[in-house]
């Protein structure tokens, strides 16, 4: 497990490609690898990786099997490129962000960026349907790095987009002050909150049966779905 607050920024010193596996190299700030042992946990742009390899001080190898390139944006890293990085969670640590697993759900696109003085604020565009679990005042981790979501706006196909702010000790411990439009991230939702919209989904499904699609319908007339009743009355931490 991971809180979602990046102790880190480390290099990717060197990619070694196989078929379906790719084998990094991060190269890590002075201390953060302090007792790090082979079979360790450390999230990657929020991506949970094991340690295979010790080379050298500051530095560990980890291996990424096909399906995590293809959900991840690590598919995409090259050699030099900065990552957020994250040791495992021990017993009694403060959780200053929110629990994660370090299994990312989607890739998103960065959409914009806003400079308000002393902050900076990224639009993200998601994928339908990821949106039902996204709220305003809910928790989200990109690219391994737990937010608070501002703002949080859904289309009737289940996409949409959402705003963080970034204040600048995060830029300062992330690799977000480098991120330009267009980039991609990876997306974590906040597990609570995805169990709470599933379950009342299923009641939803299970006690309307044949009645669904006419409430489909008249919902859509109020330009609403059937994910607007499945909306939390209050998020954790909200």
């Amino acid at each position: 497990m991971f809180t979602g607050i990046v102790q880190a920024i480390a290099r990717v010193e060197r990619i070694i490609e196989r078929p379906g596996l790719r084998s990094f190299r991060l190269h890590f700030p002075p201390g953060f690898d302090e007792g790090l042992a082979i079979g360790a946990s450390v999230a990657v742009d929020g991506t949970c990786l094991t340690v295979t390899a010790r080379p050298a001080a500051d530095r560990a190898e980890f291996d990424v099997m096909q399906q995590s390139l293809s959900l991840t944006t690590l598919g995409a890293r090259q050699e030099g490129d900065p990552v957020n990085v994250e040791r495992a969670a021990r017993d009694g640590a403060e959780i200053g962000g929110h629990p994660l697993s370090g299994h990312v759900d989607f890739m998103a696109a960065l959409a914009g960026i806003r400079r308000p003085e002393n902050n900076h604020v990224l639009r993200i565009e998601v994928p339908s349907p990821w949106m039902r679990y996204i709220f305003g005042k809910g928790y989200i981790a990109v690219n391994g790095a737990s937010l608070t979501v501002a703002e949080a706006v859904r289309e009737r196909d289940g996409s949409g987009w959402f705003e963080v702010w970034l204040i600048p000790e995060t830029l300062r411990q992330t690799t977000f002050g480098s991120k330009e439009v267009g980039d991609a991230l990876n997306v974590e939702i906040e597990r609570s909150t995805q169990v709470f919209v599933d379950t009342v989904r299923a009641a939803i499904d299970e006690r309307l049966g044949p009645l669904l699609p006419l409430l489909e319908e008249m919902l859509a007339r109020q330009g609403r779905t059937l994910d607007d009743l499945a909306r939390p009355a209050a998020l954790p931490g909200s």
